[in-house]
This record gives C-alpha cells, structure tokens and sequence, in this order.
C-alpha cells in the first residue's frame, strides 16, 4: 500500500504538469492572437489617417492651383486693359493732331482766300491806272502829231524836213546852254539821288522789325517722368551711347526736373535726335533696335518739314512757281545760321526790305523779294559742296531756271561782279542793313561752328571713314569708319593719326579725344 501511494503522487503529479503546461500554451496563444488583433486594428487606423491626410493635402493643392489661376487671369485682364488704355490714348493723341492739323489748314486757307481777294483788288487797280495811262499817251501823240502837220502845212514841208530844219536851226545855238543845264541836272540828280536814298533806307529800317540774334546751341526736350531718365540711359548707358552714336548729339542728363538738354552746334541733327527721342518717349520701347528705328523716321520727317519750311517763307513773301528742289534748299537755310543769325530769317529780311525798296522806285516787287530770298540760297549746301555759297548760289539759280536778274543779284550782292540791275542794288543795301543792324550777328559762335566743321572735315578726309560727329562742344570726336574697309589694327592705327592731324592743323583749347567705333553687323530676315 505504501508503494502505491508515491505512484499515485507521481501520476498525478504528472497529469497536473500536463494540465499546467496545456493552460499556459492556451494563455500564450490566445495572448499572441490578442496581439495580433491590436496591430492590425493599429494599422487599420494609421492607413486611415493617411488616408484622410493626403485627401487634405489633395484639397489644399487644389485650392492653391485655383488661387494661382484666378491671379494669373486677373493679371492678364490687367495688362489688357492697360494696353487698352494706351492704345486709346495714341488714338486721342493722333485725333488731336489730326484737328489741330485741320484747323492750321482751315487757317491758311482763309489766309489765301484774303489774299486772292487783296491781290484781284490791286490787279484791278492797276488796269485802271493803265488805261488811264494809254490815254494820256494817245492824247499826248494826237496833239504832237497835230503840231507836226501844222508846222508841215506852214512851212510847206514834209514831217521830216519840218523835224530835220528844226534840229538843224536850234543845235548850235542850244549847245552851250544845254551843257551848262547838263551838268546842273547831274548835279541836282545826285543831290536828289543821295537825298532819295537816305530817305528810302530810312523808311525800310523803319518798316523792318526784327529779332536780336541768340547764340542757341541746346535743345529742351520735356519728360513725362523723372523715371524715364534711366531709360533713356539703358543697361550700362547703352541707349544714350546709340542715341549720341546715331545723331551725333550729346545728351545731358542732369537733376533738372523731368528734361533732358540736347546739345550741338548743327541744328540739323539736334533737331533729328530732339523728334526721335520724343518718339521713343511717346512709344515707351526704348533699346538700341528701336533707336535706330526713331532715328531713321527722324531723318524723313525732317525731309518733310524742310520742304515745309520752304513753303511758308515763300507764302509769306507771296512769292509762287519756285522749283520744288529749289523750295527745299529755301528751307534748308532755316537751319545754317552766318554769325549767329539764322540765314533763312535773314534772307526773309532782305526779301523784305528789297521789296519795300523796290516799291518806292517803282520796280517790280515780287522780283525783288525773290531775289533777295536766294541771294544766300548757296549757303544752304556749302559745307557740303566745294566753292563760295555765292558760286554755289549761282551755280544753283542757273540750274533751275532763274532769271537773270536773280542770278546776278545772287552774283553781285558781295561785290564780286557788277551789279546789272537796279533791283541787284537793292538787295545788296538790304543785305547790308539787315546784317549790319545792332544785335544782327554774333561773330563768337560762328568762329566756334567754323572750328568743329573742320575738325568733322578733318577726320572725314581719311579714307574708310564713313562718317563723323564732333560732341561734347568740340572736345570729342567719333568717328564711325565702314567695317569692311577697316580692320581692328588699322583703326587704332587710324585714330593715331586723326590726333595728330588735328595737333597739326586745328587750333583749339584744352584737349580734343578721338574715338573711333568700328561696328559689324550682319542682319537676315526671316519669310
């Protein structure tokens, strides 16, 4: 019995191990598949975490796409409109010149019409003054051909014997008494003469008015900004350098407010780069490309508006039918000053007082003022002509089929040949008073322009060179030379030698640099 009882213990011993061991694999089991729910529940719910935070960033790039697109739309729409405007704008601006044009147009025309009706008065005038003329010459030759057939009647004579007897009886004995009354007219007639001609001086002075001359040699031109001066200027100054390339005119740009000051002795190409650059500022597209544009469109309307020009003076003085070229060189002349006085305004002048003159002499008037208007016609290409503007004048009148009392007025009018008209005389005492009244001319600024046209024919005279612009008041000169006959070496070479050309053969003061630009370019168009 007792050894029983130890197996007994044993076995059951055994079965709880067996019993404890089953429990604890059951608790660990069933713990593992507790885990395992937990992890899948913990991924579930950050899969839909993620989820639902790439749905928010979906919605917020969405958002951020509509914003962006609603900015760029509003951006558009205002640069649409903008251009809109300006386009308005140029459209009231060319409607405003076109109505002022009309108006000037409307202007002159009144102007003509009084003039027709004026010039239709006095041609009407004048036919009655010459009827009445040819009728006292008609009664005059009745009553000398009455006489005549009396004294043939009486003395049984011819017309011609009774003359010839007369003539005979009557020269010895009128002889003396004729010299002596001779010589006291000739002595009266120039008495009267120099009286005469005082007095006629006297009333064309009077009856003259005219400006004191100014030595101007800049040019205004207003901005709509102060921000437009660094346009002007450009990256690094490469617009202003293209404008003062292109025009030869210097451009200062200082604190005045809103202006920039052209300057340049040659009212030619102030004028040129004053229009361009009003254009440029008008257009707002300011670079080198668009500058030479302006520029070139500059030079056009500069044609138009000398021929302008020449029109005006010539209806101011009612002077007609002048050859279309001739007119043009007229208009020139607005832009060449002698001495400082502006050659087409002292041309106008002295057409003015040969006029006068003329009409207190009784000659013709319209001839005078025609040629008093072209008696300096050469200065308006002789810097670019060899010889005097007065033989160019010559040379001009001639090729255009003046007459020859203009061709000698133009001739004589310095003294170089005698004068063969009376109207020749005139122009020339014009001339003289128009240039010697005070205030008339300013010797100084002539002597300046005399300097730099000769510093610009100096370095013109090299060969290669295309053209040349003296600047900055004489104390730089470039010179632009053609690429394809000057090389890199032979430019630096060739400003070497403009130096010491103008060393040797200008003087002036202080220092005079020379640049010389020597520019490719090679350009196609695209089809």
């Amino acid at each position: 019995m007792e050894l029983w009882i130890p197996i007994i213990l044993a076995v059951i011993m055994c079965v709880v191990g067996f019993v404890a061991g089953y429990l604890t694999k059951k608790a660990a089991h069933q713990r593992a598949v507790n885990d395992a729910h937990t992890n899948a529940a913990g991924i579930i719910a950050s899969a839909k975490r993620d989820a639902a935070a790439i749905k928010r960033e979906a919605d917020t790039a969405k958002k951020e796409q509509l914003l962006a697109a609603k900015d760029e739309a509003h951006r558009y729409r205002a640069e649409q409109e903008a251009e809109l405007k300006s386009r308005r704008e140029e459209l009231q601006k060319q409607e405003n010149r076109l109505l002022q044009r009309e108006d000037s147009l409307d202007h002159k025309d009144d102007i003509l019409n009084n003039k027709e009706g004026s010039l239709d008065k006095r041609e009407d005038k004048l036919a009655q003054q010459q009827q009445q003329i040819d009728e006292a010459k008609q009664k005059v030759t009745d009553t000398l051909q009455t006489q005549e057939d009396e004294l043939a009647r009486i003395a049984q004579f011819t017309r011609d014997d009774a003359r010839q007897e007369i003539l005979d009886s009557t020269k010895e004995e009128l002889t003396h008494e004729r010299a002596a009354l001779i010589r006291e007219s000739e002595q009266t007639a120039k008495e009267e003469a120099e009286h005469k001609a005082k007095d006629l001086i006297a009333q064309a002075i009077q009856r003259s008015a005219a400006d004191v001359v100014t030595e101007t040699t800049v040019t205004v031109v207003s901005l709509p900004s102060d921000d437009m001066k660094g346009r002007i200027i450009g990256k690094e100054g490469r617009n202003i350098r293209t404008l003062e390339t292109l025009t030869g005119i210097d451009l200062i740009i200082d604190d005045t407010p809103e202006a920039v000051v052209l300057s340049g002795f040659d009212p030619v190409r102030r004028e040129i780069a004053r229009i361009a650059l009003e254009k440029l500022i008008a257009d707002g597209r300011i670079h080198p490309a668009r500058i030479e544009e302006a520029v070139e469109k500059a030079r056009k309307e500069m044609d138009a508006r000398i021929r302008e020009i020449g029109e005006q003076a010539l209806f101011e003085l009612g002077i007609h039918h002048m050859h279309p070229d001739l007119i043009k060189l007229v208009g020139r002349m607005h832009f060449r000053t002698s001495y400082g006085q502006n050659v087409l305004n002292h041309s106008i002048e002295v057409a003015k007082l040969a006029g006068i003159l003329a009409g207190e002499l009784g000659e013709d008037v319209t001839l005078a003022k025609r040629a008093g208007l072209l008696h300096d016609i050469g200065k308006a290409i002789d810097h670019e002509v060899d010889g005097s503007h007065v033989e160019i004048g010559v040379e001009l009148a001639k090729k255009y089929h003046e007459s020859p009392t203009v061709i000698n007025t133009i001739a004589s009018h310095h003294g170089d040949v005698e004068p063969q008209s009376i109207i020749a005389v005139l122009v020339a005492a014009g001339d003289a008073i128009s240039a010697a009244r005070p205030g008339a001319r300013s010797e100084s600024l002539e002597n300046y322009i005399h300097r730099l046209e000769k510093l610009e024919n100096i370095t013109n005279s090299f060969p290669g060179v295309d053209h040349s612009f003296a600047i900055q008041a004489g104390r730089e000169v470039r010179v632009i030379v053609a690429p394809n006959q000057v090389t890199d070496d032979q430019a630096a070479i060739l400003a070497h030698e403009i130096r010491l050309r103008i060393e040797k053969e200008l003087e002036y003061p202080g220092h005079i640099k020379v640049t010389v630009i020597r520019e490719t370019r090679f350009i196609e168009t695209a089809k």
